[in-house]
């Protein structure tokens, strides 16, 4: 497997662990999501939310949007779990087209800058795409974590690049218009 096609198969798993963790969270009332629970971030919500604006951050980078920071403004927008879960699937759409528009393995020690809060941080587009993904499983495992707690049973996560395990997610990847491999 070459290193552009494991970056695209790595932003496919990432939307479709998206889709089956916010597909079991729907589950929960609104004041289930936003219990206070143990973990980083004090709600499976406020979890989620985190990983949007984050995920808002670096799409905008990687596509030179310019808002930065300013994307942190109103962390609290997201009254509705509906709305949060549309949000995120859209954000999930866009890395996947960045990651399918890379047009060879090059482009990955390509220039992105990240504005931070007294700088600009200079770094290779693979490097943050990296980063992106481990920040993303990291805090989807704390959301999966505090779901445990709930009334609600966590997905299965771990089984998307497996071919004998195809068929559990064959279905839920043509409904996100993904490959099915």
């Amino acid at each position: 497997m070459k290193t552009l096609a494991t970056f695209r198969a790595m932003a496919q798993n990432n939307a479709w662990s998206n889709h089956r963790l916010h597909r079991a969270c729907a589950e929960l009332t609104f004041a289930e999501l936003t219990a206070e629970r143990t973990s980083f971030f004090p709600s499976i919500h406020k979890t989620l939310t985190h990983i949007l604006f984050v995920d808002w951050y670096y799409l905008d980078a990687f596509e030179r949007g310019g808002r930065g920071l300013s994307l942190f403004a109103d962390m609290d927008r997201f009254t509705d779990f509906a709305a949060l879960r549309q949000a995120q699937r859209e954000a999930d759409r866009r890395l996947l087209t960045f990651c399918e528009q890379l047009p060879d393995d090059a482009a990955l020690d390509g220039e992105v800058q990240i504005q931070r809060r007294d700088h600009v941080q200079v770094d290779r587009v693979g490097s943050v795409l990296l980063h992106l993904f481990v920040h993303q499983i990291h805090h989807r495992g704390q959301a999966h974590a505090m779901l445990a707690g709930t009334r609600v049973k966590p997905p299965q996560l771990d089984e998307f690049f497996m071919a004998e395990e195809l068929p559990l997610r064959e279905a839920e990847l043509r409904e996100l218009g993904l490959p099915v491999r």
